[in-house]
């Protein structure tokens, strides 16, 4: 943890930058336990709410080929406040959907709103090895991801509690306000970053990108890896969870809540227990560790309590697997092509998130049990594991 802090303390952009991001991902998450609820009080089908969570990572998938070219040739504060104010009206809205007719009105703002969310994450993942020197850039990744597992998790978390004391449409204008407060703080950022210039046009850009790839596969393999940590995204299994096992113990909102607080615990005290001994050859281990916790959450979903405390488990490696991939991607491309090949990635780790959170949606509504569901996930993290060592046995990864 003092790493963090002394890296904060020399990095004066970095820190504002990433006070902007707490605020702007915790924001983006935040109206998620509000629509959950909503949705399971209109008692609508499981596969709804499979899509909605879906929805959420399928917006960036669409927006991504052409976003990452974007990136790579406009100012990127000017973007990201552009972003951010398309997330504040998009949020507000949310508060005029009222019963099963409005669904399709909510399908169209989510879809808005994670798309910003999403581009504003690749434009700021595009920017930080911009401003960090390289020898600080696996520190800043690991930092950015506690960050944003802390704001994915705690968002829903907190906003679990204000939806069960205060509403639902009460948590859609809170959650708006806190994007304001990160367009303000926004404003203030200067941010100095060396100009690259890119005469091409933006099809050629893209397909520049491709050619890249095929020049530099490894890019391309290291995208995959860390496209299995969008197997993490376990939003529609809690939710499923709740609906089966534990409403009738506690209110929704609150077990939502609770459940999303303590796998937000692992995934904050996760890094400083893995982290001082991952590398690129433990990283096989740790793929290895996240299937075996997962694979412990059946033995224990029945009982709430237990869930709780696996729930923690659970987020221990996230984070880490997370930034370290990460990571490795930032190391192993050329400057001139962040933009491009982050936006890229991120479409591959939304795609497998969007995939994940439909598949248990299709199961459940096919009458597989949740148990069946997560022993399945746990075996997609041993997939992920003999990949990366295939990957690492195979290509020259710096």
């Amino acid at each position: 943890m003092k790493q963090y802090i002394s890296l904060l303390k020399s990095e004066h952009t970095l820190r504002k930058l990433f006070i902007v991001q707490f605020i702007s991902y915790f924001g983006a998450w935040f109206s998620n336990v509000a629509i959950y609820t909503l949705l399971i009080h209109l008692e609508v089908q499981p596969q709804i709410i499979a899509f909605v969570a879906s929805l959420h990572f399928l917006a960036g998938v669409f927006q991504a080929p052409i976003s990452g070219t974007i990136i790579d040739k406009v100012d990127l504060k000017k973007l990201m406040i552009f972003l951010m104010s398309i997330e504040i009206l998009a949020t507000f809205f949310l508060i005029f959907i009222n019963d099963i007719s409005d669904l399709y009105l909510l399908y169209v703002l989510i879809f808005i709103k994670m798309s910003s969310a999403s581009f504003y994450f690749t434009t700021e993942m595009t920017l930080v090895p911009k401003i960090v020197d390289k020898k600080n850039l696996q520190q800043a990744n690991e930092l950015h991801s506690i960050i944003w597992s802390l704001s994915y998790t705690l968002g829903m978390a907190v906003s679990g509690f204000v939806v069960y004391w205060l509403g639902v449409k009460v948590a859609f204008l809170v959650d708006a306000f806190l994007f304001v407060i990160g367009l303000v703080l926004l404003f203030s950022i200067k941010i100095n970053t060396k100009k690259i210039k890119i005469n091409e046009n933006i099809l050629e850009m893209m397909l520049d990108t491709f050619r890249y790839l095929k020049k530099s596969p490894k890019a391309l393999h290291l995208m995959i890896v860390h496209s299995f940590v969008g197997l993490t995204v376990f939003d529609v299994l809690v939710a499923l969870m709740v609906d089966e096992y534990y409403k009738i113990i506690l209110a929704t909102s609150l077990a939502l809540g609770l459940l999303n607080s303590f796998r937000a615990i692992g995934l904050i005290i996760g890094p400083v227990f893995i982290n001082r001994w991952l590398n690129h050859k433990t990283l096989t281990y740790l793929f290895i560790f996240q299937a075996i916790t997962v694979w412990l959450w059946v033995y224990c979903m029945y009982d709430f309590y237990l869930s709780l405390f696996v729930s923690i488990l659970v987020g221990l490696s996230t984070t880490s697997l997370w930034s370290y991939t990460y990571t490795l991607l930032h190391k192993n491309i050329e400057e001139e092509y962040y933009g491009r090949i982050i936006a890229y990635n991120d479409m591959l780790f939304l795609s497998v998130a969007s995939f994940t959170s439909f598949f248990i949606g299709y199961l459940a509504k096919h009458n597989f049990s949740l148990e069946f569901i997560t022993v399945l996930l746990g075996f997609c993290f041993i997939i992920g594991a003999l990949y990366y060592h295939w990957v690492f046995k195979t290509q020259n990864i710096n």
